[in-house]
């Protein structure tokens, strides 16, 4: 069984897995306990690693170790990565440029009924100060790209 905590072991798996049987207050303790014994043995090795300076201090910070990646694709254009600046232009160019010089039949727009004009709500500089104010600045964009 995997477990998120590196200290954690096979003995605090068969001492779990017998509290969950018994449900006894005995077991509890007996968890409790074998977690104590092992985080303090797991954690005096690392102790013993720093003091005897087989590793720097600051590799048991979490911000030292290696990131693991976003998860990300690069973008492919006829089933080929576009990993440099020209197979990037030539993928945009082709997909949004195609109709460039293609004819095109405006009267195509009078079969487009016209909607009711929506009045425009006018508003001051301070108000959108106080609107920007309210914004939570850690909080990523909405659908229509303001927080």
């Amino acid at each position: 069984m995997k477990h998120s905590k590196k200290w954690w072991n096979e003995d605090c798996n068969r001492s779990l897995n017998k509290y969950r049987e018994s449900k006894s207050l005995e077991d509890w303790k007996l968890f409790k306990r074998t977690v104590m014994i092992t985080k303090k043995s797991f954690f005096d090795i690392k102790i013993q690693k720093v003091a005897n300076k087989s590793y720097r201090l600051w590799e048991l910070m979490n911000w030292i170790n290696k990131r693991k990646l976003p998860a990300m694709e690069a973008i492919k254009y006829d089933n080929q990565p576009c990993l440099l600046l020209d197979s990037l232009w030539n993928a945009f160019h082709s997909s949004f440029n195609t109709a460039l010089h293609c004819q095109v039949d405006i009267n195509i727009l009078d079969k487009i009924g016209s909607k009711q004009v929506s009045a425009w709500v006018l508003f001051s500089k301070k108000e959108f100060k106080i609107a920007l104010d309210s914004c939570n600045n850690s909080s990523t964009p909405g659908p229509d790209k303001l927080s």
